[in-house]
């Protein structure tokens, strides 16, 4: 059977086992691949088109379709980044004589500035997590989210070895499977050290129960074996309204962006920060110089004398 007789659905199944045998591609990158592809084969199903024929007019047909549904300029060019990875598998496969998406260019991003936490905001979720229920584990979670600035995904699946002889850095394993070294601060050590205390003697007691030990730092009954990004994306939330922050302001992602905009203003080296971070190219870590800047501005309209408007002058 033929490249072009074969449904589209296995174009992008052999699309995305190709990504995770030859570029060790992360699950969160292959499940947005999946999704994305799925909808452009979607798109095209019903006008009797497939991959093995769509051209470039039909893929920038579908790109203005996205537009006109309000997707974001993120979205779009993901979308559009993926049909081009596909095409250019099915190119390298035989499949195509051509890419029909290579000279198709993307939206662009948005140039809005990460969002962040202030110092004070932080203190007050740290301290909603040292009260609430399974304090030991959420004080441990925030505390190292917040020393490190790991994303969600690598502080869920730490590997309880990790953890172990009381280490002064920890070993992170992040996109691609490249690993990284972060320090620890002391506040961020002990309540990793209290919580393997409490984690160690849970795992001994369900091991009397015939239940096996888990191998993650924060271990779970479910599927994955430890806890999921959706259970702490909601459990930051639960910490934020006993905080008395914002719940829209917080997310994993936001407690990460504080951990680099508060290295910086405290006078870290820019290229320390993106190693910390596990950024590939220093530019995406320049941004919060630009965060930075612009808190910088807003701390001086807000409280210099001259920059306030005089009501006598009007």
């Amino acid at each position: 059977m033929s490249a072009a007789d074969q449904p589209m659905s296995h174009w992008i199944q052999s699309f995305l086992e190709a990504q995770a045998a030859e570029l060790d591609a992360a699950t969160n990158t292959q499940l947005a691949y999946a999704r994305d592809l799925a909808d452009f084969a979607g798109w095209m199903a019903p006008k009797k088109l497939h991959f093995a024929d769509a051209t470039q007019d039909v893929v920038e047909s579908y790109l203005i379709d996205c537009a006109t549904q309000g997707l974001a300029k993120s979205t779009r060019a993901r979308r559009l980044s993926a049909i081009k990875q596909i095409y250019r598998f099915a190119f390298e496969e035989g499949w195509r004589t051509d890419n029909p998406a290579i000279t198709i260019k993307g939206p662009g991003r948005s140039k809005a500035l990460p969002k962040t936490l202030d110092v004070p905001e932080i203190e007050r979720l740290l301290s909603a997590a040292r009260v609430s229920r399974d304090a030991e584990r959420n004080t441990a979670m925030m505390e190292l989210l917040y020393a490190t600035g790991m994303r969600v995904t690598e502080l869920v699946s730490l590997p309880v070895s990790a953890a172990r002889g009381n280490p002064a850095m920890l070993l992170v394993r992040g996109k691609g499977g490249k690993e990284r070294m972060v320090p620890l601060s002391p506040s961020a050590k002990d309540a990793m050290a209290i919580w393997l205390t409490v984690r160690d003697a849970a795992e001994d007691e369900a091991k009397t129960k015939g239940i096996v030990s888990s191998k993650f730092l924060f271990p779970s009954r479910g599927k994955a074996g430890h806890l999921t990004r959706h259970r702490f994306f909601g459990l930051i939330k639960e910490l934020a309204v006993a905080g008395g922050v914002s719940p829209d302001k917080v997310t994993p992602h936001t407690i990460r962006h504080a951990f680099a905009t508060h290295l910086l203003a405290g006078g870290a080296d820019l290229r320390a920060i993106q190693t910390m971070l596990g950024h590939a190219d220093v530019a995406t870590t320049e941004i919060y110089t630009h965060v930075l800047d612009e808190r910088l501005t807003d701390l001086v309209m807000d409280h210099h004398p001259l920059a306030r408007k005089n009501p006598k002058a009007s």
